[in-house]
C-alpha cells in the first residue's frame, strides 16, 4: 500500500489535493497512476483510505473517505539521545521510529563528538524530523513521532512525566524491563560515553544494560526500543 502524509486539518473526506514533496513520491518515486489506492496518514495518529483521480506536473488529485484514528500501542517510549556524529544521527532517527520510538530529544553531551549553534540547531532538527516522517511512512505507522532538540541534559529532563525512567549502561548487567509501565524514558550515552556529571543527573534514573557487548551510541538506543516493544508485543 503506498502511503503519504498530508497536514492534519486537511485530511478529510472527499477530494484533496497534494504538492510538494509528497506529490514528487507519488509521482516520480511511486510512479503512481490515477485509480491507485493510497493510504493518507496526518502524523497524529489517523488514516484515511483514498484513490487518486488525477496527476498533473505539480500536484496529485486524491478523493479521500472518512479519516479513522488508530490508537497507539503502550507504552509510550521516548529516547533521549545525544547527538551523534555524520550520517549516524540520521540513521539512528530512522531505526528509532522503525522500531515504534514514540519521540526523540536529542541533547548535546559532554563527549558528543558534534556541536551546534542555536542557529543550525534548528536547521538540523527540521532535517530530522523530515528524517523520521519518510521513516513513518515508509515502517507503515500513522503517527509521526515527535522530535525535539534541547539545549542541555537537564533542559531534557525537566519536563519529563512520571513514568519508568531508565539509563542504558554497558556496563549494568541488569536486564531491560518495563514491567506494565505507561511511560519509559531511555536515555543513552554518546560515543565516549556519559560524563561524571550527567551521571550525576541521572541519578534517579534505573541503568539497565543490553547484554555483553559494548554498542554503538547509534546502535543502543535503536535496540533498546527493540526490545521494550518485542516484549510489549507492542
Amino acid at each position: 500500500m503506498i502511503r503519504i502524509f498530508v497536514p492534519p486539518g486537511a485530511l478529510v473526506a472527499g477530494e484533496l489535493v497534494v504538492r510538494g514533496d509528497e506529490h514528487h513520491y507519488l509521482a516520480r518515486v511511486r510512479r503512481a497512476r490515477p485509480g491507485d489506492a493510497i493510504e493518507l496518514c496526518d502524523g497524529l495518529g489517523r488514516r484515511a483510505a483514498a484513490t487518486i483521480v488525477r496527476l498533473s506536473d505539480g500536484e496529485t488529485a486524491l478523493v479521500a473517505a472518512a479519516p479513522e484514528a488508530i490508537a497507539a500501542a503502550p507504552p509510550f517510549v521516548r529516547a533521549l539521545v545525544p547527538l551523534i556524529k555524520g550520517d549516524r544521527m540520521d540513521a539512528c532517527i530512522e531505526k528509532l521510529v522503525e522500531v515504534g520510538v514514540d519521540a526523540i530529544v536529542v541533547w548535546p553531551a559532554a563527549r558528543s563528538v558534534v556541536r551546534l549553534d542555536d542557529a543550525r540547531r534548528d536547521s538540523r532538527v527540521a532535517r530530522y524530523r523530515t528524517v523520521a516522517q519518510a521513516a513513518a511512512r515508509q515502517s507503515g505507522r500513522a503517527q509521526v513521532p515527535q522530535v525535539s532538540a534541547a539545549t542541555s541534559l537537564s533542559a531534557a529532563l525537566a519536563d519529563l512525566p512520571a513514568g519508568l525512567q531508565l539509563v542504558l549502561d554497558p556496563a549494568c548487567g541488569a536486564s531491560l524491563a518495563v514491567g506494565d509501565a505507561a511511560d519509559v524514558t531511555i536515555v543513552s550515552g554518546p560515543e565516549g560515553g556519559l560524563a561524571p556529571d550527567e551521571h550525576d543527573r541521572l541519578a534517579a534514573f534505573t541503568p539497565v544494560g543490553l547484554g555483553p557487548r559494548v554498542l554503538r551510541a547509534d546502535t543502543a538506543p535503536v535496540v533498546a526500543v527493540a526490545v521494550i516493544r518485542a516484549a510489549t508485543h507492542s
